[in-house]
């Protein structure tokens, strides 16, 4: 609502530049392929095997394609890195850490509206809340960590120049199985982050009603205009 009878006045506002938008659908495809095959390779499909081993080639698609799909994630998020230094306002990466005392406040009012449900929301971010982005920074984390345990793991299998260069982590990490335990965790995790993620961009779209799903295929959103916008 606005002031008074007045109605709310919206102004467009771009936000996720091409960049951030193909990054998001790459990895989106790209994290989705790779939870699938993973699960895959780590408990088979018993129905695929009353053919003889020579008449099928399904469990190596299923590694291949994991692993082209491992390849993209990395690329993709190494041009997301360096985006994070060029990119606008919303794509920087100072957007990520709550810094500032008004960023670590709104992570309290999101916690209290969205989680806790005790208070209206306050003022909305544009971009991201200061809440999501700090759970983006851990996510890239995770991003990280999976990156490393999955070319660890291939490093025993291939002698391609990026697997090789995790061969270290197999010892550091106590063996195989321990890599591939944390490895597989992390396939729940980001299972889990997934379910979450779609479920708050429905939530937040139609509570707010500034385009958050649109916003991703576009790149638009629609923030509330402020009084000094109403003067010009």
């Amino acid at each position: 609502m606005g002031d008074g009878n007045r109605p709310a006045e919206y102004r467009r506002v771009y936000v996720w530049e091409l960049p951030v938008r193909a990054y998001h659908w790459i990895n989106a495809v790209a994290l989705v392929l790779l939870c699938i095959t993973g699960y895959l390779i780590g408990a088979p499909l018993r129905v695929f095997y009353s053919a003889e081993a020579y008449q099928q080639y399904w469990f190596g698609w299923v590694r291949f394609i994991h692993f082209l799909c491992a390849y993209v994630y990395v690329f993709n998020f190494l041009a997301r890195l360096y985006w994070g230094f060029v990119g606008n306002k919303y794509a920087r990466w100072n957007s990520f850490f709550p810094l500032k005392k008004a960023q670590r406040q709104e992570i309290v009012d999101v916690i209290k509206a969205d989680v806790l449900e005790t208070k209206l929301h306050g003022p909305i971010s544009t971009g991201h809340n200061a809440l999501a982005g700090f759970i983006y920074f851990f996510t890239f984390l995770a991003f990280v960590a999976q990156s490393i345990t999955g070319f660890a793991l291939y490093s025993s299998m291939s002698n391609s120049f990026i697997p090789r260069m995790f061969t270290w982590i197999v010892p550091l990490m106590g063996g195989e199985m321990s890599v591939r335990y944390w490895h597989h965790l992390f396939l729940w995790f980001f299972v889990t982050f997934i379910i979450v993620h779609v479920y708050l961009a429905f939530y937040h779209d139609y509570i707010e009603g500034r385009g958050t799903i649109s916003s991703i295929v576009g790149g638009w959103k629609f923030d509330r205009e402020r009084p000094a916008d109403n003067k010009k």
